[in-house]
């Protein structure tokens, strides 16, 4: 505080507290109480009532409220001022982040983040107004970067920049020397923001000749709309892909992917049929190129009866880049799905996690032999399974082929 708090509080008359006022507000912003705030600026509790609420009597001038929110709450990205009660009230009735996040219809973690970053600073509690304020003086831009206020930070970089040190180098050597103090920690994109977008109190110009790149200015990266393709063959993705398999009612249709194995050396490829999860896996002893993969799938494929050759769904890994090769032999569609999206071949991510028993990471995968894979894939095969009501995928299978 910036005022002694008084320890007179007797009425001063037409005398206006105003730095008072602007303390309580202050604290009101930071989620203290009416009560806790009055008491720490020396004020009655009715004033501060007056204060935040604003006064409006007949024979008196009115006296608007304090201002507790900056700017205006932001668009529909932004937590919102209604959410943020709702937040408030399932933690009162000890609710959890995920069912309060699915309530909202959020991320846990932006719930999580949320409660974190505004609740009250002393106590803990998750007042909905106070973080509101909280949120919206937080959001105005631009803000003061963090090299440019601390001039001893920004001394420290321009030192370690001369001795051509790289920025990742610079920002663990700080935490290093510095370890008490946040202050002077920092990550190695300030330095490239510092020397890149230049301002006032930021690093000089000529220290971007200490990188090793030598650029003084970042180079663009290709827009997603500009990209070359990945593969030769145009790639058909998984929204183009038959309704009918992803009801799983119709057998025939396949995910496939790569488990490997120490170093990247040794692979072993997987195929999982959707509608029963009969495993299959092929044996890749030498390489896990396009090439092989090719090889291995189209003959492994081939040994499987006509209904059962409908689709092939896979991630897309270079090993997939003769996929249209593969098509044209089997007369199999493949279908790719989108980057960083495991989830679209779930049956085939899952499968993967019960061969690392047999096959755990960091092994070298080229010592099985056909055979050994041939017999984990029975075992799977003939394993009960909760999805599919405890049959076997042998069992459900046959089932399919039959009807």
């Amino acid at each position: 505080m910036d005022f002694e708090i008084r320890g007179d509080r007797t009425p001063q008359g037409p005398r206006k507290l105003s730095r008072e006022r602007e303390a309580y507000s202050r604290l009101v912003q930071q989620g203290y109480s009416n009560t806790e705030a009055c008491r720490i600026v020396g004020v009655d509790r009715r004033t501060g009532n007056k204060w935040r609420n604003g006064r409006f009597e007949r024979d008196r001038k009115p006296v608007p409220p304090i201002s507790l929110v900056v700017p205006a709450s932001g668009p529909s990205r932004y937590l919102s001022g209604d959410e943020r009660i709702h937040i408030a009230d399932r933690l009162r009735e000890k609710a959890t982040v995920r069912a309060i996040a699915a309530e909202l219809g959020r991320s846990p973690s932006t719930v999580s983040r949320e409660i974190r970053r505004n609740r009250h600073p002393a106590s803990g509690a998750y007042r909905p107004h106070a973080a509101q304020a909280r949120a919206d003086a937080r959001r105005p831009r631009p803000k003061l970067r963090k090299i440019h206020g601390n001039p001893e930070l920004r001394d420290a970089v321009q030192a370690m920049l001369d001795e051509k040190w790289s920025p990742e180098q610079i920002c663990q050597a700080l935490r290093r020397r510095f370890p008490d103090r946040p202050e002077m920690h920092m990550v190695h994109e300030t330095v490239y923001q510092a020397l890149y977008v230049q301002g006032r109190g930021q690093l000089r110009r000529e220290l971007a000749g200490a990188l090793r790149s030598g650029r003084a200015r970042r180079r663009p990266q290709r827009q997603a709309n500009c990209r070359q393709p990945r593969f030769t063959t145009p790639m058909v993705m998984i929204s183009e892909r038959p309704a009918e398999v992803a009801d799983r009612a119709v057998p025939g249709h396949w995910e496939g992917d790569l488990i490997i194995g120490k170093d990247g050396r040794s692979a072993i490829g997987t195929l999982v049929e959707r509608a029963t999860r009969y495993v299959m896996l092929l044996h890749l002893p030498g390489e896990h190129s396009a090439e092989a993969v090719l090889a291995a799938l189209t003959t492994t494929v081939q040994s499987l009866p006509a209904q059962l050759l409908r689709s092939l769904t896979w991630d897309q890994g270079s090993e997939m880049a003769r996929h249209g090769e593969f098509t044209l032999a089997t007369d199999i569609p493949v279908y790719f799905c989108d980057p960083a999206s495991p989830w679209q071949r779930g049956s085939n991510e899952n499968t993967n996690g019960l061969l690392r028993q047999y096959f755990p990471k960091g092994t070298d995968l080229s010592v099985h032999t056909p055979e050994r894979l041939a017999a984990v894939a029975d075992q799977l095969n003939r394993r009960p399974r909760k999805t599919l009501g405890w049959e076997t995928p042998a069992e459900r299978l046959h089932k399919l082929l039959a009807a």
